[in-house]
């Protein structure tokens, strides 16, 4: 009798169960949360603490973060105009350069972004230990998602054709792992750590996200200034 390799049972742990799991979590405690602590859907952001660092940091980030997350639901809302545009090889130099252009501006901004927390002491001490483990699993999906692009190129024609399928039957409830079983393991990696990432989203700072716009891409830059009385001289 043959042996079955590890895969064999991983593969519907990771890519049929977990799915479902991260997104009913997802759900449950962020409406949780949302009604028992609302006042706690903010960034807690540390720009008043620092602000240099931060602006170099996560504008970079954000910008990159939201194209790709971008490209991502355009090969999962509309696969065939996305394979039709990659027809032409010239369009699909284009959107691959382009992909991967702006998944380094976000690995760049990231990293900046961990630097900064490692670095200001102010910052260091309002960091949390989850922050840690947001900040190490975000910089394993984006990452990976670059080391993805430059060892298994063309991701926008084959996401199309083989991820988005997948997706969908998750959707319907009727998960089909033909597809991911076959992915290189490092795609694997990269999807799996999504979906921890959508059950851990949650319990984070990341649920600013669902209440408040991203102004900050495009305002003017905020200045703080700390006011303190004079103590009285005393004669």
């Amino acid at each position: 009798m043959p042996s079955l390799s590890p895969a064999t049972y991983l593969d519907p742990v990771l890519f049929a169960v977990l799915p479902y799991v991260a997104v009913v979590v997802f759900f449950l405690v962020t409406i949780e949360r949302y009604r028992r602590q609302a006042f706690s859907y903010s960034s807690l952001s540390s720009q008043f603490l620092e602000n240099k660092a931060h602006f170099y940091g996560l504008v970079p980030f954000h910008y990159g973060i939201i194209t790709i997350l971008a490209g991502h639901a355009a090969a999962f809302l509309i696969p065939r105009a996305i394979l039709l545009w990659n027809g032409k090889p010239a369009r699909l130099y284009v959107l691959e350069i382009s992909a991967l252009a702006f998944g380094l501006l976000t690995l760049i901004g990231l990293v900046a972004i961990v630097i900064r927390r490692f670095t200001d002491p102010k910052v260091k001490i309002i960091t949390s230990a989850l922050d840690w483990v947001v900040y190490a699993l975000l910089f394993v999906q984006v990452a990976g998602g670059v080391l993805v692009a430059i060892l298994h190129p063309w991701g926008s024609s084959w996401f199309a054709a083989a991820a988005t399928p997948y997706l969908r039957s998750l959707v319907t409830l009727s998960p089909d792992l033909s597809a991911v079983a076959a992915m290189p393991w490092l795609v694997k990696l990269h999807i799996v750590n999504a979906w921890i990432l959508i059950a851990i989203f949650p319990f984070s700072r990341l649920v600013h996200i669902l209440v408040t716009p991203n102004p900050y891409l495009w305002r003017r830059p905020q200045v703080v200034r700390w006011y303190r009385r004079a103590r009285a001289r005393t004669a």
